[in-house]
C-alpha cells in the first residue's frame, strides 16, 4: 500500500519503511533549507539585520526545586532541523552562509547526554560543540548589535550582548511564511498523522473493550512508545459526560457505571511536527451514533470547502450554518435553522472555531495575518473564537474539527435567556450523558485538491 509518495508498510517491514521515510526525508532537506535561507535573506534585507541566533531553549526549575519541566524547544530553531530533546543549542543564520549549528553536548555522569549522530542533515551546518553552556559566548558572534535573538531566555540574550530581542518585524515574517509548508514539512506531517492514527486505533479498542480513561491513554501512549511528555499537547481522553468538557485532561482511573461514548483529542511528534486529530465514538448502535455519523459527514463536507482563494471565516461560517440543520434535523431546536444562525443559539452547541494552522506548533502562528508584515484579521464579533481568519492558500496545512456539545453551563446560560423556548429542552436532555462531539482530520490544501492526511491513512 502507497501513501502520497511513500509506502505504509506492516509493522513486519519497520525497518524498510523507516529507510523510505529516511530516504524521503533527505531527498527534501536541501529544498527545505534553500527556502528557509532566502525568507531568511529576504526578511534580514528588509529589516537591516546582518543575521540571526536561533536559541533551542534552556530548562527551566521548578520553583523551590531542582527538578524541571519537560522541555519544549523553540519552534523556530527545529524549523531548520529536527533536533527537539536538546536544551542549549544555538542556530546562527545570515540566509546567505552555511549556518552554524552549536550543539550542546555536555560531560555530564547525572543525566543522559544525546550525542550528535550522523544524519542527513548535518552537512548542511557548520557544527560547534559546546560542552559547558555558559561558554556559549565564546562560539556566537562577538559583535551582536546586528545579530536578532530568537527565543524565550529574555536576560540570557541581554547578559549576552544582544540588543535585537524577538524583533517583532522578523517574527511577523518567519510567521506569515511559516503558514506555507515545503514538501520537507509535509513529509512529517503525513509521518506524524501515521504515529496517531496508529495510537488513535488502539485507544478506540480500549474504549470498545471497556477501558477506563486512564486505560485508554496508556493504550495510545503505549501503540506508539510515547511518555506523557512526548505528545504535542496534553491528550484529551474523555468518556460520557466528560465529552463535553473541551479540554478534559482528568483521565478518571475509575470507570463510569455505562460506556456511553467517548472522544479523543490526540496527536503525535515527528521532527518537531505535530499532528492533532479527533474522534468521537458511540458504545452501541444508537442515536448518539447517528449524530455522529452526521457529524462526521458535515466535517468532510467543511474539507470540500477548504479551498485557495477563500476566507477561512467563510468556511467557518458555511459550517456553523451546517451545525444549525442538524441541530432542526435531530430536532434539538423548535425554529428553523435559519432562526438559530439569526438568533446566535447555534453559538451554545459549538463554542469554538472550525480549526487552525497545524506544523511546527499544534496551533501553528500567523493564523490572523494578512500578510508578511503581520497586519491584523480580526475575527467576526459573533466567532470570537475562531484560530484563523487568514484566506486559504496552496501549501497550507489546516485541522477542520466542527463540534456538537450538550455543555450544562452554556445550556443553563441559554434555557435562562429569552431565546430558550428556541430549543426542545426533552430531546437536549437525551444527549447530556453523551457530553458531546468533536471530528478532527489534518488536510494539506494543494492547489488541485485536498489531502486528507488521516482519512488516507485508514482513520473513519
Amino acid at each position: 500500500m502507497v501513501i502520497k509518495g511513500y509506502a505504509i508498510i506492516s509493522k513486519n517491514h519497520g525497518r524498510v519503511f523507516m529507510s523510505i521515510l529516511t530516504n524521503k526525508l533527505k531527498e527534501e532537506y536541501s529544498a527545505h533549507i534553500e527556502c528557509l535561507q532566502q525568507r531568511t535573506k529576504q526578511a534580514l534585507s528588509r529589516e537591516k539585520i546582518e543575521g540571526v541566533v536561533f536559541h533551542s531553549g534552556q530548562e527551566i526549575k521548578a520553583f523551590l526545586d531542582d527538578n524541571t519541566y519537560p522541555f519544549r524547544v523553540n519552534p523556530h530553531f527545529k524549523h531548520w532541523l529536527p533536533l527537539i530533546d536538546v536544551p542549549n543549542c544555538w542556530l546562527i543564520v545570515n540566509g546567505e552562509d552555511k549556518p552554524t549549528l552549536i550543539y550542546y553536548q555536555p560531560v555530564d555522569f547525572w543525566h543522559k547526554v544525546l550525542p550528535l549522530t550522523e544524519s542527513y542533515w548535518n552537512k548542511f551546518f557548520h557544527i560547534k560543540v559546546l560542552t559547558q553552556a555558559s561558554d556559549v559566548d565564546k562560539l556566537l558572534p562577538y559583535d551582536k548589535k546586528d545579530f536578532a535573538y530568537i527565543g524565550s531566555h529574555i536576560e540570557v540574550a541581554k547578559a549576552l550582548g544582544f540588543e535585537e530581542i524577538n524583533p517583532e518585524p522578523l517574527l511577523n515574517y518567519f510567521h506569515y511564511h511559516r503558514a506555507y509548508k515545503t514538501t520537507y514539512e509535509q513529509v512529517c506531517l503525513r509521518q506524524s498523522n501515521t504515529l496517531a492514527v496508529k495510537a488513535h486505533i488502539a485507544a478506540k479498542e480500549a474504549f470498545l473493550n471497556g477501558g477506563t480513561e486512564y486505560n485508554i491513554q496508556n493504550a495510545y501512549l503505549s501503540a506508539i512508545g510515547y511518555t506523557t511528555d512526548e505528545t504535542p499537547y496534553g491528550n484529551i481522553v474523555a468518556l460520557n459526560k466528560n465529552c463535553s468538557v473541551l479540554h478534559y485532561m482528568a483521565l478518571d482511573k475509575e470507570p463510569p457505571q455505562a460506556h456511553k461514548s467517548f472522544l479523543i483529542d490526540a496527536g503525535a511528534n515527528f521532527n518537531g511536527y505535530a499532528a492533532d486529530i479527533t474522534r468521537t465514538y458511540s458504545f452501541k448502535k444508537d442515536k448518539f451514533s447517528d449524530l455522529i455519523s452526521r457529524m462526521n459527514q458535515l466535517m468532510l463536507n467543511a474539507v470540500n470547502g477548504l479551498k485557495p482563494g477563500i476566507s477561512y471565516v467563510d468556511l467557518h461560517v458555511a459550517t456553523y450554518k451546517e451545525i444549525a440543520q442538524v441541530l432542526a434535523e435531530f430536532h434539538f431546536i423548535n425554529v428553523s435553522a435559519d432562526t438559530a444562525v439569526d438568533s446566535g443559539i447555534v453559538s451554545t452547541f459549538f463554542p469554538h472555531g472550525l480549526g487552525h494552522h497545524l506544523g511546527l506548533q499544534v496551533h501553528d502562528m500567523g493564523g490572523f495575518m494578512a500578510d508578511e508584515r503581520g497586519t491584523h484579521i480580526n475575527a467576526p464579533d459573533n466567532h470570537p473564537f475562531l484560530r484563523t481568519s487568514r484566506i486559504i492558500e496552496a501549501g497550507q496545512v489546516f485541522t477542520i474539527e466542527p463540534g456538537l456539545y450538550f455543555i450544562d453551563s452554556l445550556l443553563q446560560k441559554l434555557k435562562d435567556s429569552t431565546k430558550g423556548d428556541q430549543v426542545n429542552w426533552q430531546k437536549v436532555d437525551e444527549m447530556r450523558g453523551f457530553g458531546g462531539i468533536r471530528i478532527e482530520d489534518n488536510i494539506i490544501v494543494h492547489q488541485s485538491h485536498n489531502e486528507n492526511m488521516t482519512r488516507d491513512l485508514g482513520l473513519d
